[in-house]
């Protein structure tokens, strides 16, 4: 409601090219969707297209990403997560969705979940609204199984740092049916460590395939 209203009074500008309308018009939306690249989404390497080179070892089966965190992806990002611009979540959840291999129709979308404290900050879950958009879109249920088991945030943090307290960061809360596969959604990857451990958890659990689907890719500074 608040978003359609300031919409109303001060129209969005795409984030990409500042054409007056939307977050990001139509030919920035086709740049970004037309630039996909065949890199592994762990080192960036090319591979194919199962989203992961043959050297690179994680608990999870395939892999997208809608490309790297720069340009007009991250302005877009940046306005969802850190200026509360809620509505982004349809636009954002578009571009991953198209991303996304065709998926059978017994997957299960499941949130990376997000810190309690950021979820008070926003005032919304925005990897919970992006997740429940994608299982929308596709005809595909939501489960919010995968649960933070600690409240360590990793923005600012080191590699080691990052897969220290992502190692602890998960547990499942429910029942894992080992007969169909899980697709894990996450606004960023930086390290991978989140997705790793998440993945591990959910595989541990029970899950046979689990598959990630992630917004943007970002190296760490």
């Amino acid at each position: 409601m608040i978003d359609n209203l300031l919409s109303f009074i001060a129209p969005h500008h795409c984030c990409g090219c500042d054409k007056v309308g939307s977050m990001l018009c139509g030919n920035c939306k086709y740049h970004i969707i037309t630039e996909q690249s065949d890199a592994c989404i762990v080192c960036s390497r090319p591979c194919g297209k199962a989203g992961m080179c043959n050297t690179c070892r994680v608990p999870y089966d395939r892999a997208w990403f809608v490309g790297y965190r720069r340009d007009t992806l991250q302005r877009l990002v940046g306005l969802y997560k850190f200026e509360r611009m809620r509505s982004a979540y349809t636009v954002i959840g578009d571009l991953l969705n198209s991303v996304i291999a065709d998926i059978p129709d017994s997957t299960v979308v499941v949130p990376v979940p997000t810190v309690a404290s950021h979820v008070r900050q926003r005032g919304y879950d925005h990897t919970l609204l992006i997740a429940r958009y994608i299982a929308k879109r596709r005809g595909l249920r939501l489960s919010r199984v995968l649960v933070r088991s600690t409240r360590t945030k990793q923005r600012h943090a080191s590699a080691q740092t990052r897969d220290a307290q992502a190692k602890m960061a998960f547990k499942v809360d429910g029942v894992i049916d080992s007969d169909v596969p899980y697709l894990l959604i996450d606004d960023i990857m930086t390290t991978g460590a989140t997705l790793k451990y998440a993945a591990k958890a959910l595989k541990d659990a029970g899950a046979t395939q689990v598959w990630v689907a992630v917004v943007a890719r970002q190296t760490l500074d």
